[in-house]
C-alpha cells in the first residue's frame, strides 16, 4: 500500500487524539543525530555531499516528472543514512549509488515505477548493476532500522491546521498548499535539520498564515505557541529561520526577473557546488563489492527529545 507522508503511522489512520501524541513522541527517531549536525557544521565534505545529492535528486524529479514527495522522502532516507555511516572521501561513485538507492526505496514506498537506466549511462559517469544497488538498499535499510514510514513535517500539517481554528474553513487548503511549498524548500537548507519535524511544520504554517491571513496571524501564532506539545523557544527560532529563507527566496526571485531564464535547479545551485572529482568517463561497478567499505558512524542518540 502506498505510503502517505501525511499519515506516517498507518496509511488509513486519521489524526485521532491518541495518534498525535505518538507522532510527537516518535519524531526524533526519524531525525539525523546530533553528532551528524555537529559534523555538518565542521565538515565541508559532508555539506557538499548532501548538497550534491539533493541536486541530483531534484534533477531526477524534473527529468522523470516524479511526485515531489518521492525525492523529499529520498532525502530523508539519505540524511538518516549518512548520519549513521561514515562516507569515505575520494570515491565520487558512492554519491550516485546512495542517491539511486534512496530514490529507489522512496519510489517503492510510493508505489511508483523506478527505472535505474534513467540514471545510468555515459553522461552519469558510473554504471551500477542490480546486485550492487540492492546491497546498498539493504545497508540503508539497516541504518534506518527499517523505519521507512518517515515522520516528516507533513505528518503534522493536518494537526496544526486544526489547532489554528480558522475562521474561514475554505482558507485551510491555500494555507496548506503554501506551507507545503515552504516545507519542500526548507529541506534543502542544512540548518533546518536541527529542528524537529513538528517544529518545521508549525513554522511553515505560521509563515504561510502571515502571508495569506496577516490580520489573523497574531491569534494563529498564539494558538500554536500555546500548544502543550510544542517547544515555544524552538518554534520561535525555527520561525525566524523560515522567514529568513522565504525573504531570501523573494530577493532571488527579483534577481531572476532581471536575468535570463533559469533552470528549476537555479535556486539550489546557489548553495550547491558540483563535485570536481567526478570524471566524465564511465565506470562500471558490479557485484556490490565496494558497498561494505562504508563504515557505520558511531552515534549516541537522536535529535533533542
Amino acid at each position: 500500500m502506498e505510503f502517505d507522508l501525511e499519515n506516517s503511522l498507518t496509511s488509513l489512520e486519521e489524526h485521532h487524539s491518541d495518534t498525535v501524541p505518538n507522532l510527537f513522541a516518535s519524531e526524533s527517531d526519524h531525525m539525523p543525530s546530533r553528532n551528524f549536525l555537529h559534523c555538518l557544521k565542521n565538515s565541508g565534505f559532508n555539506v557538499s555531499f548532501r548538497q550534491e545529492a539533493i541536486s541530483l535528486l531534484l534533477q531526477a524529479q524534473y527529468s522523470c516528472n516524479y511526485d515531489p514527495f518521492i525525492p523529499y522522502l529520498a532525502v530523508n532516507y539519505m540524511d538518516r543514512f549518512i548520519a549513521k555511516q561514515e562516507i569515505p572521501q575520494g570515491k565520487p561513485w558512492i554519491l550516485r549509488l546512495v542517491v539511486i538507492s534512496c530514490l529507489s526505496l522512496a519510489a517503492k514506498m510510493k508505489n511508483t515505477h523506478f527505472s535505474v537506466s534513467d540514471f545510468q549511462g555515459e553522461e552519469a559517469g558510473f554504471i551500477f548493476d542490480t546486485q550492487t544497488i540492492n546491497r546498498m538498499e539493504l545497508l540503508i535499510l539497516d541504518a534506518l532500522n527499517w523505519r521507512m514510514r518517515s515522520i516528516t513535517p507533513f505528518s503534522f500539517v493536518h494537526f496544526f491546521i486544526s489547532v489554528l481554528e480558522l475562521k474561514d474553513p475554505s482558507s485551510s487548503q491555500p494555507l496548506k498548499d503554501r506551507a507545503t511549498e515552504i516545507i519542500f524548500k526548507a529541506q534543502n537548507e542544512t540548518k533546518f535539520l536541527e529542528f524537529k519535524p513538528s517544529i518545521v511544520a508549525a513554522s511553515a504554517l505560521l509563515v504561510a498564515s502571515n502571508e495569506l491571513l496577516p490580520l489573523q496571524f497574531p491569534f494563529l501564532k498564539c494558538s500554536i505557541s500555546s500548544c502543550a506539545l510544542v517547544n515555544k523557544e524552538r518554534l520561535l527560532n525555527c520561525l525566524n529561520a523560515v522567514q529568513e529563507m522565504v525573504e531570501m527566496e523573494c530577493y532571488e526571485s527579483m534577481l531572476d526577473t532581471m536575468s535570463c531564464t533559469r533552470t528549476p535547479l537555479s535556486v539550489l545551485d546557489r548553495h550547491c557546488t558540483k563535485s570536481e572529482s567526478e570524471t566524465a568517463s564511465t565506470t562500471s561497478i558490479t557485484d556490490g563489492s565496494a558497498v561494505p567499505e562504508i563504515k557505520r558512524r558511531k552515534v549516541n542518540g537522536y535529535g533533542s527529545k
